[in-house]
Parts: C-alpha cells; structure tokens; sequence
C-alpha cells in the first residue's frame, strides 16, 4: 500500500475511569507540553467505572491549549447525532477550534441494551451511521429552518448552532467492506486499532475507501488515516511489533507510514506517565526519517 505524503501526526487514547480522573488529566497536560497532537478518549457509557467521555473531553479542553480532542469512538447509538454533534460544536468553538469526531457504528449489543439503546442489525448500524454524517454537517451549517427526514434522526425547522470554530473532521472506527465503502464516500478520516487486524488486511482495507473515495471523485490522499496502537518502548531488548527500544519504534512507525499508508498514530499506553513523554520523544526522529523514505 503506497504512502499517502500527509503530514504526521501523533496522539494518544485512554480510557475514561473514574477513579484516574486525575490521572487522566496529568496524562493530557503532559500531552500538550510535550508537543503531541491529539488525545483521544474511549466511550462505553454503560461501562460503570467510566466517566461520560463528552464530559470529560470538555474538561480536558478547557485544561489544556494546543491538544486535540476526540472521542475514540463515540458509541453512536446511544449518543443521538444532532445532540453529539451539537456537543462537539461546543467543545471546538469553546476550545478554540480543537475538537473531532469520531463515530462508530456500535458494538457490544447487550450492554448498549442494558443501557436503553437500540440492538441494531450490521445493515441498520451502517444506515444510522451514515445518516448521523448528514445530520452532523447540518448541525454545524448555521443553517436555519433545517429539515432532514431519514429513518433513524429526523431534524423539523431546526435552527442549528453554534458553528464550529474549525471544520470538523469525522473519522469511523470500522473494519467492514461495507463500511469502508461508505467512509470512502462521506468520512474524513479512517480510525482502525491495529491489534484487529494483520497488516495484510490493513493493506486491503486501504484499499477498499480508495476505490470508493476515487467512485465518489474524492483523493485518497484526502483522507487522514489513523490507527490505535499498543505497545511498550523499553530500554531493552525487543519482544515483538512494537514493543521494543526507541530505534525498533521509529523503524516499525516508519514502516506504518511508508509500506501501510498510516499518517497519525494513536498510542494507548498501559503506563501513560512513562509511555507518553518516551513517545513523545520519538516524534522528531520518526518524521525525520519519513521524509527521508520519501525523498
């Protein structure tokens, strides 16, 4: 899969936990600080140790002052896409400009259940999905007397507002054909976590919003792709795929970029006081050596 020539962008994810709100925030100061790009926050509201993520992502914008923020994913069928996206619209005009959206489609049906939402068959999940791009660009249009008449959101003279301070990206967290075909057609980015999947199949899947953004007179190099990664950058030996020293690390992201198409990495550290800022550190030594790939 050829590389896409975006610019690089790095980030980390974590998850929303009660009990490491503080935790949580050191984490997205030393973010900030150190020069990372975005934070993003995973969202399971019927998970009862999590924060509300859309909370804690408005708390996080306003303690930090470059970061970017996003939910990594928002669980679409329990957050109605004119209220997130009038949310989102808050979060960025609020924090000047530094809020994205991820969507996803669903997953974990019982427990969505258990909280009142909707179970959803593969085929409604992508309908509603696609719809809630629709409506979330109404949303943000500062259009007055909107009308939208779809199947799952129906807007009757809405008045929408407040208009973001940036265009918001919207990325999908989506691994299916089907769904990747859509995202070729109406998303900005592709948001996969890498441990889904081999890279083989990554290559495939690049593939298939490709072909579809190309159908729909788009650029593939329009698209931003991120990916969620996992692992440890140790001062030892190498025990795997990114888990290893600091050169292991700039070698295998460059090789994400260069051979895979990735453009924005997504750490998710199992230690995010020692992880982040040795991420961070890497930054300039994984740019340097793309753009030597690339000349």
């Amino acid at each position: 899969m050829p590389d896409y020539g975006r610019p690089l962008e790095f980030g980390v994810s974590v998850a929303p936990l009660s009990s490491a709100y503080s935790e949580i925030r050191a984490t997205a100061a030393d973010a900030d600080r150190l020069g990372l790009d975005l934070m993003g926050i995973q969202d399971h509201p019927y998970q009862y140790r999590f924060l509300d993520t859309t909370t804690l992502l408005a708390s996080l914008a306003a303690s930090t002052e470059r970061l970017r923020l996003f939910h990594d994913v928002a669980s679409l069928p329990l957050r109605p896409a004119p209220i997130l996206a009038k949310e989102a619209a808050s979060i960025d005009l609020m924090s000047g400009g530094r809020f994205e959206l991820g969507l996803g489609a669903g997953s974990f049906w019982d427990a969505i259940a258990s909280i009142g939402g909707p179970r959803r068959s593969p085929g409604e999940a992508l309908a509603a999905l696609e719809e809630a791009v629709a409506v979330s660009r109404l949303v943000w249009s500062g259009e007055r007397d909107v009308v939208y008449d779809g199947d799952y959101y129906r807007l009757e003279g809405l008045n929408t507002g407040p208009v973001p301070a940036h265009p918001i990206e919207i990325w999908f967290g989506v691994g299916g054909p089907r769904a990747l075909a859509l995202l070729g057609r109406v998303a900005d980015g592709w948001l996969p976590s890498l441990g889904r999947y081999r890279l083989e199949e990554i290559d495939i899947k690049h593939g298939i919003v490709d072909e579809s953004a190309e159908a729909n007179g788009r650029e593939p190099s329009a698209i931003r792709r991120l990916v969620n990664i996992n692992g440890t950058i140790t001062g030892g030996r190498s025990d795997g795929f990114l888990n290893g020293p600091a050169d292991q690390w700039v070698d295998e992201l460059t090789r994400l970029t260069i051979d895979h198409g990735f453009d924005t990495f997504i750490l998710w550290p199992e230690e995010p006081d020692n992880q982040v800022a040795r991420f961070a550190d890497l930054l300039p030594e994984v740019r340097d050596a793309v753009e030597r790939e690339r000349a």
